[in-house]
Formats: structure tokens, sequence, C-alpha cells
């Protein structure tokens, strides 16, 4: 058996290098898929504390106890339009709740935040709050806060109430 030639002792060399170089390349990519993935994890976590953080701030703590003072969503719906139909400043303090859902519910849509996430985060609150709501959106006309209704519509479709 005769020595492997000039010619094919490079073309051996070459092919070891490519193929230590193509290994090398799908483990750098694997690497990035998983930095990317990791990225976008920290993202939502910052995205997600941000908003539990908002939901505790004065601004909405001042909603949350206007909208406790009605003893029915009935009320809250009655109370709401007057507020709007007066232009009261009240008015404007109880759209922050309707706004801070419709804008997670966007950031969802957008899948800035996962689904998941806000479930277990937020979950049969969330759609309480929808309940509470609904009759004032309702009266503010079609397609109002539409973000909110379909995330809460969700939410609902997946919960499961513990069992007894």
């Amino acid at each position: 058996m005769a020595a492997p030639n000039w010619a094919e002792q490079v073309t051996a060399i070459a092919t070891a290098v490519g193929a230590v170089g193509l290994i090398s390349a799908i483990g750098a990519t694997f690497f990035a898929a998983r930095q990317v993935r990791e990225a976008r994890q920290t993202r939502q976590a910052q995205t997600a504390a941000d908003f539990l953080r908002r939901w505790d701030e004065d601004a909405l703590v001042e909603t949350r106890r206007l909208v406790a003072g009605y003893a029915t969503k009935e009320d809250l719906r009655a109370a709401f339009n007057r507020f709007r139909e007066a232009n009261a400043p009240e008015a404007y303090v109880l759209y922050r709740e309707l706004d801070y859902f419709e804008q997670l519910a966007a950031l969802e849509r957008l899948g800035a935040v996962h689904l998941d996430l806000i479930d277990a985060l937020l979950g049969v609150r969330l759609v309480d709050r929808w309940d509470v709501w609904q009759p004032s959106v309702d009266d503010m006309g079609d397609d109002v806060y539409p973000l909110f209704r379909r995330l809460a519509e969700r939410l609902r479709a997946t919960y499961r109430p513990p069992a007894a």
C-alpha cells in the first residue's frame, strides 16, 4: 500500500478542518439560539415585573379603591357613566385600570408577555376584573377595550376551579 501523496494529504486535512468548522458553526448557532431564548425570557420577566409594580403603584391603588366603593358592577357602571358624561376627574381615575389591562393584553398579543405568565400572575383575578368592568365597557360602545375582553375570555377558557 502506497503512502498518500501530497494532494491527498492536503485534501484530508482540508476536509477535517472543514468538518471542525461546520461542527463549530452548528454549535455557535445552537448557542446563539439559546442566548436569544434566554434574552426573550429575561425581557418577559422584566415586563411582568414592571406590570406587577404598576399594579401596586398609587395610581392603580387609587383606582381599585374607587372601584371597591361600589357594591355591584351595576353601581360601578352607573357611576362611571355619570363621571364620563360630566368629564369628571373620577372618570380618568377609573380609566387607569381599563387601560392597564388593555396594555397588558396588547403586550401578550404581540408576544412580549406569554399567556402562561399572565395566567400564573393574575389568572382568575384578571377574569374577575373583566366581569366587574364588562357592563361599563359595554356601555361605552362596540369594540371598546377589545384586547382586555379577549384576554379575559382566553383565561376564562383555561381556568379550572380547584377540586372540592
